[in-house]
């Protein structure tokens, strides 16, 4: 598949996606670059601002298999994962998949299910495979899980492990839709909710062929050393007690393949690192408590490196 190819599917995929989006547009390419890099997507913000719309969106203008879990504070790994089941009349174990064997997985409000039901999900993103009683089941290709949460300061809430926010590629906040977008949003959504019209548009081959070419995409060295010097400075930022593993540095370069084929190039652009520096490295930082106590957000911290760290010579 060609970039040409790539911008035709990937404009089907947007237009399906800002269709029921309004006003979102950045936050739509976040979603569709996260998919296009094979990355998982968590959405974070408070309820009520099509947190859950934006990942049903993506999911249906998708021709694949779909699941959605709802996560509470009784649901359990097994429900995620699958379970062993003994069948009588065979005298033997089978094994039930659970909700994690789709293309897409919707998990809503993933920090309402305590810890151990979050680590649920760790292999799965990570190795994209599911081990239960010794046995290891390889999950669909595509495979993305598109996860909301609320604030932690919210009610009923558990904060993601470490470990988990590491596995997801990106992390988006929704915020409030301008007056303009909220009067169509108020036109578009009263009557019926747009979902409803809402068809297909690209199928998990197409899919399959857009993550291949996205590979392709030149990184040059410069670009490479411009990610380990950014992703090291948050490692010695004195405002932070954690900083970017070099997971976070691999699915930078490869976000940022993504991103520049959304833009039509064949080639990474030191642009494009500073566009994706927050949405991928922020929630994988822990702020010191002096942090926290003067107000500083991971997404502040991140920027500032990013205005700090020089950019690659012969740019």
């Amino acid at each position: 598949m060609t970039l040409s190819d790539v911008a035709t599917v990937v404009g089907r995929i947007r237009g399906a996606v800002q269709g029921v989006i309004e006003g979102k547009g950045d936050v739509v390419k976040v979603a569709i670059a996260t998919l296009l890099a094979q990355g998982h997507l968590l959405i974070e913000d408070v309820p009520g601002v099509g947190k859950t719309m934006l990942a049903k969106a993506l999911a249906r203008s998708l021709d694949c298999s779909v699941s959605r879990i709802q996560f509470t504070p009784d649901l359990l790994p097994s429900d995620i994962t699958g379970v062993s089941v003994y069948d009588q009349e065979r005298r033997e174990f089978e094994f039930k998949p659970g909700a994690i064997f789709a293309n897409i997985v919707v998990g809503d409000e993933i920090n309402r299910a305590s810890p151990k039901t979050q680590s649920a999900l760790l292999e799965c993103m990570e190795e994209q495979q599911v081990t239960v009683d010794g046995r290891s089941w390889q999950l669909e290709t595509p495979f993305m899980v598109i996860a909301t949460q609320n604030p932690i300061e919210m009610d009923g809430t558990y904060p993601l492990p470490e470990a988990q926010r590491d596995r997801f590629m990106a992390q988006v906040s929704m915020g409030y839709p301008a007056a303009e977008a909220e009067l169509a949003m108020l036109d578009s959504h009263s009557a019926a909710s747009p979902l409803d019209d809402l068809a297909a548009v690209a199928d998990a081959s197409e899919v399959a062929a857009l993550t291949e070419a996205v590979r392709s995409v030149h990184v040059s060295p410069e670009v490479k050393r411009y990610v380990v010097d950014l992703v090291t400075a948050t490692r010695t930022s004195p405002e932070l007690r954690l900083g970017a593993s070099p997971r976070a540095s691999l699915q930078l370069v490869r976000m940022a393949r993504a991103w520049a084929a959304l833009d039509f190039r064949d080639f990474v652009l030191p642009d494009d690192i500073q566009a994706l520096a927050v949405p991928v490295l922020a929630h994988r930082l822990l702020p010191t408590a002096e942090a926290q106590m003067a107000r500083r957000s991971s997404d502040r911290i991140v920027a500032e490196l990013v205005a700090r760290v020089p950019l690659p010579a012969g740019r």
